[in-house]
């Protein structure tokens, strides 16, 4: 992890942003300990202060807002007023952060990044559960980059996106001729990842039969390939990440109670966008310099655009901030994004009704398509008795699609296996 070198003028003058560098995880020196500069360190100097190296120095300055990153070997600058702090530190950060590193600023999310910090030290099995859109991944590229195995790869899988009639063969490899198709053999993600870490997103979504195959991977620590007779032993961390709670499907016979209890060794819990308001001035920045990359001088976040995005209640979580980001950065004219910039995909009750946007009161037609999907699986499950294999022959679809149809309805609020049952018994 690269150092971060302050001058004495910043620490003096701009001690609460080396705080909020520190207390994001990064690596600042320390005044006293005089640490010697390394190849690749990082600094940070009052405009108009000499910089020792130039390309990998941010000026912090006091004046207009305004943001030049990094370019043709000069410094990177930051410059705001006294009430700029939260945006100051929010791109300072984004500027000297190494990649793939989370972003925070929420107290809840700072100790999360801490606690994943330690258990990054052991090679226990993680399982991160938090809703769709909120950094579970980032998390768990965070929890490999931070421990010994970060030298290996890091593969990350979706279960859900994955063909379930391939999921075994893409998890575990196969042999040449084990199954018509079968060419040649194939690796599979564990053997691939072998000495690293492997991240199986979206568990849930894993068919109950494959689940005991993986849960004897894990506590044997050996897969067999399709065609094999032979196990071979795999050295590899497992992190799974769930957007549903495992424990409701547990109880409801959807996921294997002993795979359950061998992933969560070690549970960590991301929480929605809107239970962490101190991360999206963050956020918000480190966007604006990921999508800003091509630019010479980088879009400043107004005040009023800031608190806006602060009382939105986003109900995408991150995708959906970084979404709104991206549209203001195209719309804004000039240097500074402003309120009339920022677009949300729909209302919130957070927002002053005179904020709120012409386009945002029609409904898309992409939710009036996903709500007559749900009203015909409703209907359709009712007519079924319940029997999801009988409604998903009906509609014409696979079991795992509607499981899929299922889980998006739960994000959405709406829990239509469960308000089916409770009609029955009522």
């Amino acid at each position: 992890m690269a150092t971060i070198h302050p001058t004495a003028a910043v620490r003096a003058i701009s001690y609460a942003l080396v705080s909020a560098l520190r207390s994001q995880g990064m690596a600042v020196a320390a005044e006293a300990e005089g640490t010697k500069p390394q190849a690749g360190d990082l600094f940070l100097a009052l405009d108009g202060e000499a910089t020792p190296v130039p390309a990998r120095t941010v000026l912090i300055g006091h004046g207009d807002p305004q943001v030049i990153p990094f370019g043709d070997g000069a410094p990177a600058r930051v410059t705001g007023g006294e009430h700029d702090a939260a945006l100051i530190a929010g791109f300072v950060g984004a500027l000297v952060r190494q990649p793939y590193s989370p972003v925070a600023a929420d107290p809840q999310s700072l100790a999360l990044n801490a606690l994943a910090e330690r258990v990054a030290a052991s090679d226990i099995t993680v399982l991160i559960n938090g809703p769709t859109g909120t950094g579970k991944e980032v998390l768990a590229r965070a929890i490999h980059l931070q421990s010994d195995r970060r030298d290996g790869p890091f593969i990350a899988i979706n279960c859900a996106a994955l063909p379930e009639t391939m999921l075994e063969a893409m998890l575990f490899g196969h042999q040449k001729g084990s199954f018509t198709g079968a060419s040649s053999g194939g690796q599979g993600f564990f053997r691939a990842a072998n000495g690293g870490t492997l991240l199986l997103d979206e568990i849930a979504e894993m068919p109950i039969g494959l689940q005991a195959k993986l849960l004897r991977a894990l506590q044997e620590r050996e897969v067999v390939p399709i065609g094999g007779t032979l196990p071979e032993k795999i050295d590899v961390r497992v992190i799974a990440c769930a957007n549903r709670d495992l424990q409701s499907e547990v109880a409801e016979g959807r996921f294997r109670a002993d795979l359950y209890y061998r992933l969560s060794v070690f549970p960590l819990s991301t929480l929605a966008l809107n239970e962490r308001p101190g991360d999206i001035a963050a956020l918000a920045t480190a966007m604006v310099v990921r999508h800003g990359a091509d630019r010479r001088v980088l879009p400043w976040i107004d005040a009023d655009a800031l608190s806006l995005l602060q009382r939105h209640d986003w109900p995408g979580n991150v995708r959906e901030l970084e979404n709104v980001i991206q549209r203001a950065m195209l719309l804004a004219r000039g240097e500074v994004i402003t309120p009339a910039d920022i677009i949300f995909d729909r209302p919130t009750q957070h927002r002053r009704p005179e904020l709120v946007a012409v386009s945002d009161t029609g409904e898309k037609l992409s939710n009036i398509v996903q709500m007559s999907e749900f009203q015909a699986i409703r209907e359709t499950l009712a007519a079924c008795g319940g029997s999801r294999i009988e409604t998903a022959k009906r509609l014409g679809i696979s079991e795992r699609t509607l499981r899929y149809r299922l889980a998006k309805a739960r994000e959405q609020g709406e829990d239509i296996v469960r308000n089916h049952s409770q009609a029955v018994n009522a």
